[in-house]
Order: structure tokens, then C-alpha cells, then sequence
């Protein structure tokens, strides 16, 4: 909490006045976050070929999570994982939306459940945002890196029936 305020310039007491843990202070600047990233998020256009809207969609997302990469790390460290997961539901849905919609056209596999695919959109992004930090990839390519991988593991095989 001492680091805290003084990154932001205030006196321990006064961030303590506001916030008793740092897993409240915490959960705060995720929802702040999550708001201003909600605004963003509200602007990527959905419409149009669904595989084309995911990739507008992991474009923008992996910018927000790039730039919050920080503060994602500290909350799964600090706050329990329901809670990290409560607090991107909005999120999640609207990637949820997309890939359903894939699905019942037929562009996106049906053969794994949608959970499976957003837990693996999940993994993708997350393991980006370890390479960034690594060194090894820039955060300019990890977009186009991420949309490579996902796009082929969700599209629907050509020419082969779809389970429902």
C-alpha cells in the first residue's frame, strides 16, 4: 500500500482511508478499468462475417489488456478467481455473443462448447501478454499472433458436418 501511494502521489493514510486492503484498492482499478475499456469495447463494430467481428474484437481487447497488463497480474494474485472472472463478465459476453453467432452459422466449430472457446481465447491472450513482458514478442505483433492462432482453432472444418 506504501508503493501505492506513492506512485500516486498520496500519503499512505489517505489511501488507507479509501481502501483497507490492497486487494480493495485492488478491485477498484480493475472496475475502473474494466469501465473504460467497456466504453472502447461498446464501439467495435459486431456486424458483418462473424470470424471478421472476433478479429475487430481481439484486436481491440488485446490493446486493453495490453495496457493493463499490470494491473490484471495483480489482481489474480490478490483476488480470489471468481471474482477476477465476475468482474470481466461484460466482457466475456460480448466474446460469447460472437462465437455463439459463429457457431449457428456455421462458421465457428460446434464440436467444442463455447466455454472451451472462450477459456482458449483466455489462454491465448494471457500467454501474449507473458511474451510481451518476456521480451520475446512486441506488443504491436501480438495481436496479429493472437488472431493466427484462435482463428483456425475455432473455424468450423471445411467440408465436414458440424456436431450439434
Amino acid at each position: 500500500m506504501a508503493e501505492i501511494a506513492a506512485e500516486a502521489g498520496l500519503g499512505r493514510m489517505t489511501v488507507y482511508g479509501h481502501f483497507k486492503t490492497r486487494a480493495e484498492l485492488i478491485d477498484a482499478a480493475v472496475i475502473e478499468s474494466l469501465g473504460r475499456g467497456e466504453d472502447i469495447l461498446a464501439q467495435v463494430p459486431l456486424d458483418g462475417p462473424p470470424a471478421e467481428a472476433f478479429g475487430r474484437l481481439i484486436e481491440s481487447s488485446w490493446t486493453l489488456l495490453n495496457e493493463a497488463r499490470g494491473l490484471l497480474a495483480a489482481a489474480q494474485k490478490e483476488l480470489p478467481s471468481e471474482r477476477v472472472r465476475e468482474l470481466h463478465a461484460k466482457a466475456e459476453a460480448r466474446v460469447r455473443g460472437i462465437l455463439e453467432r459463429g457457431q449457428q452459422e456455421g462458421v465457428f466449430r460446434t464440436d467444442l462448447p463455447i466455454h472451451w472457446l472462450l477459456t482458449t481465447t483466455h489462454v491465448v491472450m494471457n500467454a501474449a501478454a507473458d511474451e510481451v513482458v518476456a521480451g520475446l514478442v512486441t506488443s504491436e505483433d501480438a495481436s496479429r499472433l493472437i488472431i493466427a492462432v484462435l482463428q483456425p482453432a475455432i473455424a468450423a472444418a471445411p467440408g465436414r458436418e458440424q456436431q450439434r
